[in-house]
This record gives C-alpha cells, sequence and structure tokens, in this order.
C-alpha cells in the first residue's frame, strides 16, 4: 500500500516543492517520474536476485533502504538530492514488491488460504492508488511537502524488528548469480519503453517518444533472444510453456490499463471539471476504493464456489457495465454517475487482477516464484503505463479535436495553444483572463474533456467485453493453483526458520 501511496502522493506535494527547491522544467520531469520508472525497470532483476539470495533477506534490505531513502526525499535541499533520493526509492520498492508477494506462495500453503492472501495483496495496493491524494491532501494540510515522504518509515521499522521473527527464509541454491548484462537489458528497456508512454500521454506523438519505445521494444527483443541462450537466465522463458501462465499476464496487463486508464480520466474529472479540491476528490474516491477491495479480497471466496472462467469473465463483464456507466457522464452535475461507474470497473477488475496474480504465481515452481512475481508485479506496472499512454492518448486526442476553433473570440496564440495541451492548462489560463473569457475558455474545456472521457469509456467497455470474452474460453480448464510441493532438500531449494 506504501508503495502505491508513494506513485501518487507526490503530486499533491509539487506546488509547495517547486517554490521551495525550485528545479528547471527537466529536473521538475525527474522528479515525478523516476520513482516509477526505477520500480517498473528493476522489478524483473529484484526478484530473481531475492530468488538467490533469499526473499526475506532481500525484503528486509528493501525495507532499510526505503526508510533512508524515504528520509532523504523528506529533507532534500535541492532538486538533485531529491531526485536521486526518488531513485533510490523506487529502487528499494523494486524489491519489496516481488519479495512480499513470493513469500506469500511459501508462508500459504493451503490454496483458499495463498489465494485470499494474493486478495489482500492486490487489495492494498489497488488501496494505496486511490487514497494517496487523500493521505498527501491531509498531511499537506498540516506540514510541509516532504512529510508525505515520511509515512512509509514507521511501517518500515516494525518491519525491519519484526520480519526476522515471523517471516520465513526462502531461497534457491540452484540459482546462480544474476546475469548483469540482462538486467541492465531489461531495466534499460522497459525504462525507455514506459517513458515513451508516458511521454505521448502527456505531449502527444513526438520524435523523442517513438525513438524511446523503438528503443526498448528492441531491447527487449535483445533481452527475450539473450534469455533463450543462457543456461541461467534471468527470466525463465519455459515458464511461458505452460499456456496458463502467458496468458494470465496478458490478461493482467489488460486488466490494470482499463484499471489505470479509467482511474486517469476520472481524477481529472473530479478535480478540473467538477472543481473539487485534491483532499475532496479523494474522498470522493472512496467508493472506487471500497470496490476495488471487494472485488480483490473477495474473489477467492468465490472461486472455491463457481468455475474460475466463470468468474473472472462476470467480473469483466460488470467492468464493462462500468465503462457504458461512464459514457453518461456529461459535466459537472453528473458526479455521482462518474463516481457510480469507477466504483463499478473497480467492483469488476478486482477478481482479474487478484486472481490473475495467483495464477501466475500459482503456475511457476517453487524455486522460481520470486521471478514470477516480479512478472506479475512488472505486468501489474506495464498495464499501468499502457493505460496511461495509450488511453490518455486516445482521450487527449478526442480532447484536442473537440476544442479546434471554438475557442472565445480575441484570446491570444500563445494562450489558444497551451491550453490545447490538457484542460489543466486550459483551467490555469482561464483564471488568469478577464471574467468573459474566462468562463467561456473554461466551459469549451471542459467540453471537450468530457467528450475524451467518454470516447474512453467507450473503448474501455469494448476491451472489457473481449477480455471477458478470452477468460470464457482461455481459461476454462484453469483452476486455482494447489499449494507448492514440499521441499525435499538443500539441492533445489530450502527454506530456512531462523529466529521463528
Amino acid at each position: 500500500m506504501l508503495i502505491a501511496v508513494d506513485l501518487t502522493v507526490l503530486h499533491l506535494a509539487l506546488p509547495a516543492l517547486t517554490a521551495d527547491l525550485r528545479p528547471g522544467n527537466t529536473e521538475l520531469l525527474w522528479i515525478v517520474d523516476i520513482y516509477g520508472f526505477l520500480i517498473a525497470g528493476c522489478l524483473v532483476t529484484m526478484g530473481a536476485i531475492g530468488d538467490r539470495i533469499g526473499r526475506r533477506r532481500m525484503l528486509l534490505i528493501g525495507a532499510v533502504a526505503f526508510g533512508v531513502a524515504s528520509v532523504l526525499s523528506a529533507f532534500a535541499v535541492n532538486a538533485a538530492m531529491l531526485i536521486a533520493a526518488r531513485a533510490l526509492l523506487g529502487i528499494a520498492g523494486s524489491t519489496l514488491m516481488p519479495s512480499t508477494l513470493s513469500l506469500i506462495r511459501i508462508m500459504f500453503r493451503d490454496p483458499r488460504q495463498q489465494g485470499a492472501a494474493i486478495g489482500a495483496w492486490t487489495g492494498f495496493f489497488g488501496l494505496g492508488t486511490v487514497i494517496g491524494p487523500l493521505v498527501g491532501g491531509t498531511f499537506l494540510e498540516l506540514f510541509w511537502w516532504g512529510s508525505v515522504f515520511l509515512l512509509g518509515v514507521p511501517v518500515m521499522l516494525l518491519l525491519i524488528v519484526f520480519g526476522p521473527l515471523v517471516l520465513p527464509e526462502y531461497r534457491d541454491e540452484s540459482v546462480s548469480r544474476p546475469d548483469l548484462i540482462s538486467a541492465i537489458m531489461s531495466i534499460v528497456g522497459v525504462l525507455a519503453l514506459i517513458f515513451g508512454l508516458k511521454r505521448i500521454a502527456e505531449d502527444g506523438l513526438r520524435p523523442e517518444s517513438g525513438i524511446a519505445i523503438v528503443v526498448g521494444l528492441a531491447l527487449a527483443a535483445l533481452f527475450l533472444h539473450r534469455q533463450g541462450r543462457l543456461e541461467q537466465p534471468l527470466v525463465d522463458l519455459s515458464l511461458f510453456r505452460n499456456g496458463l501462465f502467458g496468458t494470465a499476464i496478458g490478461m493482467l496487463v489488460f486488466a490494470t490499463l482499463l484499471s489505470a486508464g479509467s482511474q486517469f480520466f476520472v481524477m481529472q474529472y473530479l478535480q478540473l471539471v467538477c472543481g473539487l479540491t485534491p483532499l475532496q476528490a479523494g474522498l470522493w474516491s472512496l467508493p472506487t476504493t471500497v470496490a476495488i477491495m471487494i472485488g480483490a479480497m473477495g474473489a477467492p471466496g468465490l472461486a472455491g464456489r463457481m468455475k474460475l472462467s466463470t468468474l473472472l469473465a462476470g467480473g469483466l463483464v460488470v467492468a464493462a457495465v462500468g465503462m457504458v456507466v461512464l459514457t453518461r457522464v456529461g459535466g459537472p452535475s453528473d458526479l455521482y454517475v462518474a463516481v457510480a461507474g469507477a466504483a463499478v470497473i473497480g467492483l469488476g477488475l478486482g477478481p482479474m487482477i487478484s486472481l490473475g496474480t495467483g495464477l501466475i504465481v500459482g503456475a511457476a515452481p517453487p524455486g522460481r516464484a520470486g521471478a514470477a512475481s516480479a512478472m506479475a508485479a512488472t505486468g501489474t506496472e506495464l498495464g499501468s503505463a499502457l493505460g496511461v499512454g495509450v488511453i490518455g492518448s486516445i482521450g487527449f486526442a478526442v480532447y484536442r479535436a473537440n476544442l479546434a476553433d471554438r475557442f472565445p473570440k480575441g484570446l491570444p496564440a500563445p494562450v489558444v495553444e497551451t491550453a490545447r495541451d490538457t484542460l489543466a492548462a486550459a483551467v490555469t489560463i482561464a483564471r488568469e483572463l478577464p471574467a468573459a473569457q474566462g468562463s467561456g475558455l473554461l466551459a469549451v474545456a471542459r467540453e471537450a474533456f468530457v467528450h475524451g472521457l467518454q470516447t474512453t469509456a467507450i473503448v474501455g467497455a469494448v476491451l472489457a467485453a473481449l477480455l471477458a470474452t478470452a477468460a470464457a474460453t482461455l481459461l476454462r480448464k484453469a483452476r486455482i493453483p494447489g499449494p507448492p510441493p514440499a521441499q525435499g532438500g538443500r539441492r533445489r531449494g530450502e527454506i530456512l526458520r531462523e529466529g521463528g
């Protein structure tokens, strides 16, 4: 939950942070993006290292690094220091996600308990993403901007103290030292791909974003080629021989794409169309939070009573209905419609995100659970980036097309160009214009944004319906994975319980 909170909480602190540290435009870009970039880029590498050195050890190392980086971020005295601290925070976060998820695979051997634990893991990650604005808004009203980075420090201290006492250790003795070249290729490739997608969402398709995506895809292809030739690859491609493994990853990517894409527009709608403060928007997001938790944590119980493919397909149909509800949003007066649609989407996607993660981890041998967990988390991060990049690009294209020549007369050309970029830019400029021009610009910009929201909701509804069909057919033989086999010696792997 803390990792997810840190992905969103910084956006609220930017005005105060900018006034204090005075970063340049490029520095501000890296302050915002470096954390998420390095989490996504390092997940596979850290999962493989955790399999080798021990997942509890990796978790505790990451907790120490996360706590230190949080303090450094909070008390940064200049932009360069904050960028470096956020980079360390991202690397530390990438150790925590696969370590916790792969430990669940070892700690909970009963299939239903394991499913419930993975559902809780997924639910709290979703909770952190949604309550970030709520928690951040509260802290910023009471303390200075750096306080938002200190949320995780007490929890990391508790983990460092009690983790060795209550958590089992697991490592795979047969795994060799991770291949450095593969690690660098995976990190740089993922960073380039996500960077390109984020730039498309923010600035449209430009040469630098296209080059970044091409570089990312080329490195991904070289990475896969290298993994097929190594005796001890960083990513075990043999896992994909299990059709369920590859299908579950694909479904998870698209489910998180729908979730991130819809939330991206709904949160902007709440703040920029309805005029809510970040704290108010966070409060209006609570129904979505509850729905995600119910969908993710309730799915394992339902999976024991009905066919898995039926459960997942049914959830995706519910998500499609939520998307259809969003198409009925027409302006600021439809706040309740937007909140209801977002909540229904969260409820419907919860089972796929929760059980999809469980299917991925359960399809892998226990000795490769760390790598499989990292791939599941990477799929989630990639889906989130695609949701903002692809869905965001569609919505902003519709926004710009709907504005076209509808601007109030007499606006200077620079004002028109800036307002055409995003609704946030239009809202900021409208406040500086004379009342008549400002209100006119605000009206047409908000209407254009709502058209973009409606279009992306239609795209999301179609995609959710296609995913429901795929789940009903491709996963019809899928079952909740059983417990891992008992460990039979130190050669392939060992569970070491120390001090507990």
